[in-house]
């Protein structure tokens, strides 16, 4: 089997480029029940907890939430990224 070389930069660049697109993917994902609701996620969350309990709201409310993990998430892990002064390869 023929070596394949890679940079170091070509793994950060490409490892950035799939973070950055799984962000943007999430955030789209949250600007669409920002604006289902007229609202963030904060404000939905007090809302819900307030009254009788509708299953279409609680179903967007745990959708919701697990994007707004993902999305805190995936930036700190581009922060990570971009603070990292060591990148160790490891053969699969």
């Amino acid at each position: 089997m023929k070596a394949v070389e890679v940079s170091k930069e070509e793994v950060l660049d490409f490892l950035r480029l799939e973070l950055i697109s799984e962000i943007r993917s999430v955030s789209f994902a949250i600007e669409l029940f920002e604006k289902k609701y007229s609202k963030k996620f904060d404000e939905f969350e007090k809302a819900i907890s307030g009254h009788k309990e509708n299953y279409e709201e609680w179903d967007d409310y745990v959708e919701w939430k697990a994007y707004q993990e993902t999305y805190k998430d995936r930036v700190e892990k581009l922060k990570e990224l971009d603070n990292a002064e060591d990148i160790k390869i490891i053969a699969g």
